[in-house]
């Protein structure tokens, strides 16, 4: 699926990165016809022939590197996306519908040192971390630590 997108945005970013080298070599060359000529009357065809048209590849070769990197960043996100809802379980009660059964249900309260909230210990954010430590009542007394969004530790005790 990933291989079929990007082979389309390779060809966009290809082009602009030969817009811009065709773009470049016409300035330069458009440069060095004009220093080499006295007359500004001598100097206007290598101008239109070449340094006009330098700029515009330039500008085209900016605009389709835009696009290109626009569409690849597109294509990443949309695969995200899809592997976002292929991850939702089979069984859900419907779209929009909180479970009825939480995250976490455990009775132990874990806190990680230096972090911002307390969790139960079967919390997907602290299971498994050696670094948990046992929650410091008075740190939850005083108002430090906040009760973890993702288990609601605070419904359990109440």
């Amino acid at each position: 699926m990933r291989t079929a997108r990007l082979r389309t945005v390779h060809p966009v970013l290809w082009a602009g990165w030969a817009a811009l080298a065709a773009g470049a070599v016409l300035c330069v060359l458009g440069w060095y016809g004009v220093s080499g000529e006295r007359f500004a009357e001598r100097q206007l065809p290598y101008l239109a022939s070449c340094t006009v048209p330098g700029a515009a590849l330039i500008v085209a070769g900016a605009v389709l590197l835009t696009q290109g990197r626009n569409a690849l960043a597109a294509a990443r996100v949309e695969e995200l996306y899809g592997l976002l809802v292929a991850a939702e379980p089979v069984d859900a009660e419907g779209p929009g519908q909180a479970p009825t059964t939480p995250l976490a249900v455990s009775a132990d309260l874990l806190m990680v040192p230096g972090g911002t909230l307390w969790h139960r210990a079967d919390c997907p954010l602290v299971a498994g971390k050696a670094e948990a430590v046992p929650v410091d009542a008075r740190l939850v007394r005083s108002g430090e630590l906040g009760p973890c969004p993702i288990c609601e530790p605070a419904e359990a005790d109440d």
